[in-house]
């Protein structure tokens, strides 16, 4: 077996050495028809894009991405070709909702408000919905659920329309895929209907896909007041990022959201098993990976301001200042950022000390360990 894979997938290498006869790696300005055409199998993340021009006369019987999304792949090529292919749902889940919950916390220090007195519209409560649903349910936070392709199979008791979002919530955040037909396509869901509809001048939060809101409606909802302020990690036409909104974000990262080195772990351990799973690979180590340590794994609460040891303690694993600066400064570099990104650790990689019974009770189910 032959398998090309991305150089720049964490935590990958050795891993398919375990099974493979020959293991090749190449970079995404490398990813072409010639590269893989007598490879068995292709291990990718999402900059690869694997269309019918790179795949058509290859060897290729199965696709694995390290990552949730899959849009850069031609599903329907490979249904006709008889190409497998899998996604790695879930892996990220953890660390979209540290990224959310980071963004959350660097809000209400700037713009000085109680979290547990806003009202809070998630849009898609996926896996990283759920996970973001937990996390601020434990804080106190009321929340507004949209999900109707949940609502349709479970019923519309913990639901509500989108309406109601637009009308009640202060912070609304999407977390759906990317689909641009059927009964429930999202592409472009925050469009100009969308933003219309508000009745509060919100904080708008894109850490799903770029295409799920309209940047030119955004643009307008900005400059119009309707939306108070945006926090963007998912850009349309990605990696050619929209300057004018880029300026406008408060927040705006490369599409990192995802990347905590435990997610990246996560997902090439899923890519590697579905390549396992589809060939019927068995009597094989999984491979065991080592995630480093936080340059600080242990926070003592006692060296923070007493009026901000919670907030202080939430950031300190997941600062997203520098990269915000980074990013605005050089929105060129969209790729080398995101490629190059220090994937952080999530909360469970730190040990809190001196936190009192309150604060554990808020601070225990993001995860942090406690001494």
């Amino acid at each position: 077996m032959k398998i090309v894979a991305d150089i720049d997938i964490p935590f990958l290498k050795g891993l398919p050495e375990k099974f493979a006869d020959e293991v090749v790696y190449f970079s995404t300005p490398q990813f072409s028809h010639e590269k893989i055409k007598d490879a068995d199998a292709l291990i990718v993340r999402t900059p690869d894009k694997c269309t019918r021009e790179i795949l058509e006369g290859t060897n290729v019987k199965f696709i694995a991405t390290a990552s949730v999304g899959f849009d850069h792949i031609d599903i329907d090529y490979c249904r006709q070709q008889k190409i497998g292919w899998a996604n790695a749902p879930g892996c990220n889940a953890c660390s979209v909702a540290q990224y959310f919950f980071s963004v959350l916390v660097q809000l209400s220090l700037t713009h000085r408000f109680d979290l547990r007195r806003k009202k809070i519209g998630l849009v898609g409560v996926g896996n990283v919905g759920r996970a973001i649903e937990r996390i601020c349910r434990s804080y106190g936070i009321t929340l507004f659920l949209n999900d109707p392709i949940r609502a349709e199979i479970e019923g519309d008791a913990q639901f509500v329309p989108l309406d109601i979002i637009t009308k009640e919530c202060d912070i609304i955040s999407f977390h759906t895929p990317l689909t641009r037909e059927g009964k429930y396509s999202t592409f472009h869901l925050a469009g100009s209907t969308f933003f219309d509809a508000l009745e509060k001048d919100i904080f708008f939060i894109n850490a799903a896909r770029g295409e799920i809101n309209d940047t030119e409606a955004l643009l307008q909802a900005l400059e119009k007041g309707k939306v108070r302020s945006a926090v963007i990690d998912c850009w349309e036409r990605e990696p050619n990022v929209n300057l004018q909104l880029l300026s406008k974000a408060e927040i705006a990262t490369p599409h990192i959201a995802g990347f905590s080195a435990d997610g990246k772990a996560k997902g090439t351990h899923m890519a590697v098993n579905a390549i396992k799973a589809f060939f019927h690979i068995t009597g094989t180590e999984d491979g065991c990976i080592v995630l480093p340590a936080p340059q600080k794994p242990v926070i003592d609460l006692n060296e923070f301001d007493s009026s901000r040891r919670i907030e202080s303690a939430v950031l300190h694993t997941l600062n997203l200042e520098e990269m915000n600066s980074e990013f605005k400064s050089a929105p060129s570099q969209f790729e080398f950022l995101r490629t190059h990104y220090p994937n952080p650790r999530e909360f469970k990689a730190y040990t809190l000390l001196n936190a009192t019974s309150s604060e554990y009770d808020l601070l225990s189910p993001l995860g942090f360990n406690f001494l």
